[in-house]
């Protein structure tokens, strides 16, 4: 058997060293008389920063029609998804009993006396 490697210079091979960011903690001799300081934990990241005093306050009653509006228009067009999806699932099925050559297909309603 023939064996062939490829041919691989060093320039494809690169070893990056590592650098920290943050010089490594150096710990403390015995009988050196230095004392290290405590790593602090940092302060927690919140939202307080970003805030800012607000010119007018809140009008909860412009809020809550705001809520209600988006709220009723979600349910109408929820409504008109189902209805839809309700008629081209009838249109379907018309069509398919069309197609397979029936006569009888489309509903008739009759009003009960």
């Amino acid at each position: 058997m023939n064996n062939q490697r490829p041919i691989s210079s060093d320039d494809e091979h690169r070893v990056l060293q590592f650098r920290p960011r943050t010089p490594p903690f150096k710990a403390a001799q015995p009988g050196s008389g230095t004392v290290q300081p405590l790593r602090v934990a940092p302060e927690r990241l919140d939202l307080s920063r970003y805030e800012q005093p607000r010119a007018a306050p809140d009008n909860f009653r412009q809020r809550m029609l705001a809520n209600i509006a988006a709220l009723a228009f979600t349910i109408a067009l929820t409504a008109i998804g189902i209805w839809l999806a309700v008629s081209i699932a009838d249109l379907r099925r018309t069509q398919d009993c069309v197609l397979m050559g029936r006569r009888d297909c489309v509903k008739i309603t009759t009003p009960h006396i």
